[in-house]
């Protein structure tokens, strides 16, 4: 706990000194939902929009992706269920939550708590991990599954930086690792009080999830053979957070998957290009 402390102290600093569009000032969707599911005493605000077949999206270390442009037009299909992790969006992080593990097998009663049939999965960053983590051990309920520049795997050597250190770098590096517009990635100095607090607590619940071993499950590679639907990876063609040939190892570890590159788009091309995002995804789930 330690580390964490520590961890949370450099965030405090990146919020103050960061000079990296924030997704909270998206305006919410009059057709948008939130309920609460309390599940072995933990509370989880399920966010639903649209209607129609169903996508159970998973969100990254940057927070709830629901007020996104590209979540509107998916729910003009679909309906869109997205829970928040949490310690995110201002929501507790349970006293016995200490790593994804924790957050794979809440997911595991949510999706049942749920009812979901024939849904496509989807996971962005840390919750493209989480998607392919519940992926390998039952994909029952689901369709079709999406990894968005995920993270979850180790490709090279133990001293080898497959995935960078997001909590190590400074706020401008990050930005300039993780955007190929920095204009979009999200701006401190724009956020309000309560905005900043936040944005604060999605980062130390972000470093929970991820901080050891760092962004990865070292057996998910001996586990990935066992995704038997069809499945897409999305990534931006400048994401360098977790590079393309990442994405490409990544890929190659799950029978069948096929994968995308997205021009002009670093770690979040659902930001970055939504039109060229929602055109990918939409193909491969009407096939």
């Amino acid at each position: 706990m330690l580390a964490l402390r520590v961890l949370a102290e450099v965030i405090i600093q990146m919020v103050q000194f960061a000079d990296s569009d924030n997704s909270l000032s998206h305006k919410e969707s009059n057709t948008e939902t939130t309920a609460r599911s309390g599940l072995m005493g933990v509370d989880i605000p399920v966010i639903r929009k649209g209607s129609g077949p169903q996508i159970l999206v998973l969100h990254g270390g940057d927070g709830p992706i629901d007020r996104l442009p590209f979540a509107d037009r998916l729910a003009e299909r679909y309906e869109v269920i997205q829970p928040v992790h949490p310690g995110f969006a201002g929501t507790p992080i349970p006293e016995h939550f200490d790593n994804i593990q924790d957050l794979i097998f809440l997911y595991l009663d949510l999706i049942d708590h749920l009812d979901l049939e024939n849904a496509i999965l989807v996971g962005f960053s840390m919750g493209g991990w989480l998607a392919a983590e519940i992926a390998v051990i039952n994909t029952q309920r689901f369709s079709k599954l999406v990894l968005v520049d995920s993270v979850g795997i180790k490709t090279g050597g133990p001293f080898d930086r497959d995935i960078a250190d997001v909590f190590a770098i400074s706020p401008t590096e990050h930005t300039r690792i993780s955007w190929h517009d920095p204009s979009k990635a999200p701006d401190p100095s724009n956020m309000s009080d309560d905005e900043l607090q936040i944005f604060a607590s999605d980062r130390i619940a972000h470093g929970l999830y991820t901080w050891e071993p760092y962004m990865h499950n070292p057996k998910l590679p001996y586990r990935l053979h066992r995704i038997d639907i069809p499945t897409l990876l999305i990534w931006g063609e400048g994401d360098q957070v977790v590079t393309p040939s990442y994405g490409e190892a990544f890929r190659g570890m799950i029978p069948g998957a096929s994968m995308v590159l997205i021009p002009d788009a670093g770690h979040s091309p659902h930001v970055e290009q939504p039109e060229a995002f929602a055109k990918h995804f939409l193909e491969f789930a009407l096939q």
